[in-house]
């Protein structure tokens, strides 16, 4: 073999890549569809200095059903108003007010049931005078303590995580870069591809979250689907010996296909809301975690190649049976990934009737 070739062009790391991230992805994605994953969402307005509105956002298990998760308040908490509840767009919302002798400043807030779950809550508390509280509670530490005075560096490390932690959890996202990376060869174009779905995904998570667009969820989340459908068929055409769109002018595929992806993370990030003193930076924040997200992907999947080639490549060298054609690899993975995509874009279609 003359020459060096790159990372991705060496016969045997692309072999690696399509099995090893094909099996990956089909256990993980049945994995992540058994646990709810969604993050409820409580918040506390104060009204006065001993009153406040409470938000309560639970992820909704069917119609009539709820994640058994509660907000248990100290001692000497009562309730105002009863809980008013409604269910939309798969979460349980109860809305009340409460009053505390004193306030809840320096007070331990739980969350009854939340060990039990995989479900985070994300918690954000307005002040009187203007100021926001904004934090995590998670099924390890089910409770918080109200701050008197709250720290402005809270919205940052709560949204930089929210936005890591939603892109690893969001199989279809990841999918289809998996697609990208599989199809596309050399490192220029990888970047550039990569940097064309970032600055598209960026745009229309901005607009979508700030209130200048507004697109029905239900349709992002099958065209996103249908996108990782179309990435899958693309390898299959390459495969097959047939260059692709995709494979010509990659970027205009990411840039196309990521401006949805930014729909759909900016349903996500409206499950939680924004601070309302501090939205530029919780967008700024969840976004710079979602690629900080991507490139961890990345970076996965690229070490675990890398560390594992001399094992495949040892295996090779004294395997005497004839090597199995390339275009089987890719046509492996191709469909492996098309078949899940398929399945969420029946599902999520249907789901236009329900």
């Amino acid at each position: 073999m003359s020459g060096q070739p790159g990372f991705f062009e060496q016969r045997v790391t692309k072999q690696f890549l399509v099995c090893f991230c094909a099996v990956f992805f089909l256990l993980f994605s049945s994995a992540v569809s058994a646990h709810e994953v969604r993050p409820a969402y409580l918040e506390l307005r104060q009204t006065d200095a001993e009153s406040y509105d409470v938000l309560w956002k639970v992820p909704a298990r069917g119609e009539n059903m709820r994640l058994g998760i509660y907000v248990e308040f100290p001692p000497g908490t009562t309730n105002v108003t009863p809980p008013r509840m409604s269910i939309a767009n798969e979460a349980w919302t109860e809305r009340w007010s409460i009053k505390r002798a004193g306030g809840l400043a320096g007070e331990r807030i739980s969350i009854a049931g939340l060990a039990a779950t995989m479900t985070d809550v994300l918690v954000r508390i307005e002040t009187l005078d203007g100021a926001s509280q904004v934090t995590r509670v998670t099924p390890s530490s089910p409770s918080f303590v109200v701050q008197a005075t709250p720290r402005p560096w809270q919205v940052t490390c709560t949204y930089l995580v929210l936005g890591v932690e939603h892109i690893l959890r969001g199989i279809d996202h990841l999918l289809f870069v998996l697609g990208l990376l599989i199809l596309v060869r050399g490192w220029r174009k990888i970047v550039g591809t990569i940097t064309a779905f970032t600055v598209a995904h960026s745009i229309t998570l901005a607009a979508a979250t700030l209130g200048f667009v507004h697109v029905p969820g239900k349709p992002v989340e099958a065209i996103i689907a249908l996108s990782i459908v179309f990435v899958a068929c693309e390898i299959v055409r390459r495969s097959r010996g047939q260059s692709g769109l995709t494979e010509r002018r990659p970027w205009i595929v990411a840039f196309t296909f990521g401006l949805l992806h930014g729909f759909g993370f900016a349903g996500a990030l409206s499950e939680v809301g924004l601070p309302q003193n501090a939205v530029p930076l919780a967008l700024l924040f969840f976004n710079v975690g979602v690629e900080l997200g991507q490139l961890i992907f990345i970076g996965a999947v690229t070490t675990a190649i890398a560390v594992l080639i001399p094992v495949v490549s040892r295996f090779e060298q004294h395997d005497s049976r004839p090597k199995i054609r390339f275009a089987f690899y890719e046509t492996l993975a191709a469909y492996a990934i098309g078949s899940v995509a398929a399945y969420w874009l029946v599902e999520r279609t249907l789901s236009f009737f329900v």
